[in-house]
């Protein structure tokens, strides 16, 4: 049966090729990358072959958008051992074949002006938006593979995901952030600002896109990057990729254009919607630290005194209406900051759902079956809580929340815990998940390899008129004064100083003590009760 689909495939690939063949132009060979040559359409005007990246040297890109058909052929030396080589295509990432080797009997001799070569073709290819890939490599080396890509469709424009200024704290540092950008943004750099950190939209062909930033003031370009990092910024449970950039290289206050575009040799003909490709962005820089000369300084002087002038007049027009519009912005400030809040809020309960299915495939991996149906069980009735949109929960269900947690780890990690209240607390209520991320980092970070000899303890004490919540762990610790990715805890510190915002009557107060005996945090919430 097998022999018979085989034959089949074979006859239809075959059947394909003859068609594909008939509008190739075989006289006309383009580099394709290492070994690789292709012949195209006799009426593709635009073949932008053969680009090499920097930061994929292996790696050969061709782009195109006007092929209906590629035919693929492979060259080599005399002095290649052909029988070990073997190689792979995939279309879409989908295999058409795998490690497969060369056929020697369709070898034939090619002359070239200086040696002669052995060559065959590896097939002719529909490629109209679709994507063809070759891999390379020779069972004698084959860590050295050769990786070529066949673009035949557009190529997406770069979005730039979110923005990240970083400052020098004195426990380390701590990174302000800007999501989903529009066109334009402003930033001030102050003394303890260093690094702008960009994160683009995640996609199979990241390397293909380099930046540039431009001072719109001088037209000449400060920056360039041709590569990406990842960790640290995720996105629909991918890593992003993202450039970080030194606050030095912005000399002076003033807008700059960030420029996101492939690094694709154009040639003499590049397409004439060329601006669909690139992503631009104006930064509206401020430094607080920079030189003028004096004719800048005279410039700026006239347009501060002209600046207050107008706002004088302003302030003297509107004063009767000062009061009312302050408390209207007042109002405003604190809809914003609960807006901010409820995002943080959005992003955490993916967060910890993204953790908890994490433990449930880590239970089926280890074929677990009954604690790992016991695991969903409770996750079932946890997911309900988590996605309740309730600003505020009493400490009962938040109890409730995090012993239905902790009993879900304890079966992947058979540690201990406890969890104490002051008595008449349970009805006293607290923003929803406050606690979450620090137990679910306990479980994690602290006591994940100690098996049963690892142990949490969780308390709610009433002191005076403050609730103290305080979790506990046996871990090794961890180095406090060190800043970390972790997603769960930077919306943590963000949530807790909107809170601050919020409750300006109280005040949440975030205390980690950490020794190589275990780790404690106190969390507390003044003048709560």
């Amino acid at each position: 049966m097998k022999r018979i689909i085989f034959t089949f495939l074979s006859f239809v690939v075959a059947l394909s090729t003859v068609n594909a063949q008939k509008g190739i132009n075989f006289s006309r060979k383009y580099a394709a990358g290492g070994k690789l040559l292709m012949s195209v359409d006799s009426s593709a005007k635009n073949v932008y072959y053969n680009n090499i990246f920097p930061n994929q040297p292996n790696t050969s890109f061709s782009y195109l958008p006007e092929v209906n058909n590629v035919s693929i052929q492979i060259y080599f030396r005399k002095k290649d051992s052909v029988q070990h080589y073997r190689y792979t295509i995939l279309a879409d990432d989908k295999p058409i074949v795998v490690n497969k080797p060369i056929n020697r009997e369709q070898l034939k001799d090619v002359e070239r002006p200086d040696e002669i070569f052995r060559s065959t073709t590896l097939g002719i290819f529909p490629i109209k938006d679709k994507t063809i890939t070759t891999i390379i490599y020779s069972i004698e080396k084959p860590l050295d593979i050769e990786k070529s890509v066949f673009y035949g469709k557009p190529i997406p424009r770069a979005e730039i995901k979110a923005f990240a200024k970083r400052s020098v704290t004195e426990k380390g540092f701590d990174h302000s952030h800007i999501i989903g950008p529009k066109e334009r943004t402003s930033f001030i750099f102050t003394e303890k600002d260093d690094e702008l950190t960009i994160v683009k939209d995640r996609t199979d062909i990241d390397y293909l896109y380099y930046t540039s930033i431009k001072d719109k003031q001088t037209n000449k370009t400060i920056f360039e990057s041709t590569s990406w990092l990842y960790g640290g910024y995720v996105d629909d449970h991918k890593l992003s990729p993202y450039i970080k950039i030194d606050k030095s290289v912005f000399k002076k206050s003033g807008d700059y254009e960030i420029i996101i575009q492939p690094l694709i040799r154009w040639n003499t003909s590049p397409p004439t919607d060329i601006e669909e490709y690139i992503t631009r962005h104006t930064l509206s820089v401020t430094l607080d630290q920079e030189n003028y000369t004096k004719s800048e300084l005279l410039k700026y002087a006239l347009i501060v005194a002209l600046s207050i002038g107008l706002v004088f007049l302003v302030i003297l027009y509107f004063i009767k209406e000062s009061n009312k519009r302050r408390l209207t912005e007042k109002e405003q400030q604190r809809n914003t900051v609960r807006l901010q809040l409820n995002s943080i809020r959005s992003q955490l309960n993916p967060h910890f759902l993204f953790n908890a299915l994490s433990g449930i495939q880590n239970l089926m991996n280890k074929n677990e079956i009954d604690n790992a149906n016991k695991y969903l069980s409770k996750f079932a009735r946890l997911t309900r809580n988590v996605l309740d949109d309730k600003e505020l929960i009493s400490l009962s269900q938040e109890k409730k929340l995090l012993d239905d947690y902790l009993q879900m780890e304890q079966l992947r990690f058979g540690f201990k815990y406890e969890i104490n209240c002051s008595k008449n607390l349970d009805n006293v209520e607290i923003p929803s998940m406050l606690l979450q991320p620090f137990v679910e980092n306990a479980v994690k970070h602290g006591i994940s390899q100690k098996a049963t000899a690892g142990k949490i303890m969780i308390e709610f004490i009433k002191e005076a008129n403050n609730l103290v919540l305080t979790v506990s762990d046996n871990g090794n610790g961890f180095d406090t004064e060190k800043k970390f990715d972790g997603l769960g805890l930077q919306l943590s510190d963000s949530r807790i100083a909107l809170l601050n915002r919020i409750y300006k009557g109280n005040h949440f107060t975030l205390a980690i003590q950490s020794t190589t005996n275990g780790t404690k945090i106190c969390l507390t919430l003044t003048d709560w009760l």
